[in-house]
């Protein structure tokens, strides 16, 4: 028979001591009492994702394991020398003393038009005829002044011998004198007159030859024969000289000290976009216009084939003096406001931002005039994830 009362008893004081299986059942309870949240860790207590900057003062850092660091790129300023273009708007022009607006000196009806629009002409061609009252006026005029000179001068030969006999009063020696100086002075204003106009006294009384003052080619046509022209300010035609054409360019005011005469310069035409061409600096203008802050820059081009015409639009280029740059990708610079400004990197994978002045821009690099030094690196890609 087993003794059971003592069996019993080392059973209770067995049970009464704490075992693994108790402890997992008190923590099972601990955890529904509480909650699963308080026994498992949570987001507070995992491993904190890192800020993408962090800024301190003007300065911004890229703390380490940022994605920012993989993504952002330095590049140094680097200086040279270089001579900036210089970029302006210009128009295809006539030479000024190459070109003739021929008005008619009288008023008149076109009998001819031995020229035509397009055609050749040289110096002392007719370029029209005209049938003209006036010419026949100013003619008469002469004819008349030269007879009243003719008398002019037998009467104060006349009176000269009277004079040098004492029969005539010197008065009347003095007023034949003047009378002849009067008509020698009336004879030559007529003979000056029809002078002006490219005639002489004789010829027909009333046809008119216009001759053209340059060679060159009738550019511009507006007369036809029949027609009465009587406004002296009209141009009946245009003959023009395009051997050599002038670009009138628009040089901005803060370009106008790399302009000077003489100077080389490729200019690029809407109408040849395939091809450039070079021309040369003849003048630069006096004058500033106060509309548009621009000085005119008269370049001269050699135009013997005759493709440049009077109206064309072209793009000059010119050339500034060689000088020391400082310049940096063009992407580097960013947009605040009314400033332009870059990222230097002043310690790695930290930034300060830096107010710049730009100047020319050309291939992909921009021109730092004022704001930063050579040697200094400045962000080049994705800076705009700093920009404020």
């Amino acid at each position: 028979m087993l003794f059971t009362p003592n069996r019993r008893l080392r059973g209770d004081a067995h049970d009464r001591r704490p075992t693994a299986r108790h402890l997992r059942a008190s923590l099972v309870l601990a955890c529904a009492s509480i909650g699963l949240g308080a026994c498992h860790p949570g987001p507070e207590t995992a491993d904190a994702t890192p800020p993408m900057l962090v800024r301190a003062g003007a300065r911004i850092q890229v703390p380490e394991g940022s994605p920012l660091r993989a993504q952002l790129r330095t590049r140094e300023a680097r200086a040279m020398m270089a001579a900036p273009r210089i970029y302006a708007p210009g128009i295809i022009e006539a030479v000024p003393d190459k070109l003739a607006r021929i008005s008619a000196p009288l008023s008149g009806r076109i009998l001819a038009l031995p020229r035509g629009l397009g055609d050749a002409v040289r110096q002392g061609d007719v370029l029209f005829t005209l049938d003209s009252a006036e010419l026949s006026t100013a003619r008469g005029e002469l004819a008349k002044t030269r007879v009243v000179l003719l008398q002019a001068r037998r009467e104060l030969d006349r009176q000269a011998r009277l004079f040098e006999a004492e029969i005539t009063p010197r008065r009347e020696y003095e007023l034949a004198q003047s009378a002849y100086a009067q008509a020698e002075s009336d004879s030559r204003v007529a003979a000056a007159r029809l002078a002006q106009l490219g005639v002489t006294g004789r010829g027909n009384d009333h046809e008119y030859a216009m001759r053209s003052p340059i060679s060159g080619r009738v550019v511009e046509l507006r007369g036809a024969p029949g027609v009465y022209w009587n406004d002296l300010n009209d141009p009946v035609m245009t003959v023009a000289d395009l051997s050599i054409v002038h670009l009138s360019a628009a040089v901005s005011e803060r370009d106008i000290a790399a302009a000077f005469p003489g100077q080389k310069v490729r200019i690029s035409l809407q109408a040849y976009p395939e091809s450039d061409i070079e021309g040369t600096v003849k003048y630069v203008g006096e004058m500033l216009d106060p509309d548009t802050r621009t000085v005119k820059v008269r370049i001269a081009i050699d135009n013997a084939d005759g493709r440049l015409k009077p109206g064309m639009f072209a793009q000059v280029v010119l050339a500034g003096p060689a000088r020391r740059v400082v310049t940096v990708p063009a992407s580097a610079l960013l947009q605040g406001g009314l400033y332009t400004r870059v990222f230097v990197e002043r310690a790695p994978f930290e930034y300060e931002p830096r107010t710049v002045t730009v100047g020319a821009t050309e291939g992909g690099n921009a021109e730092i005039l004022s704001g930063l030094d050579a040697g200094e690196h400045v962000v080049v890609e994705n800076g705009v994830v700093l920009n404020d």
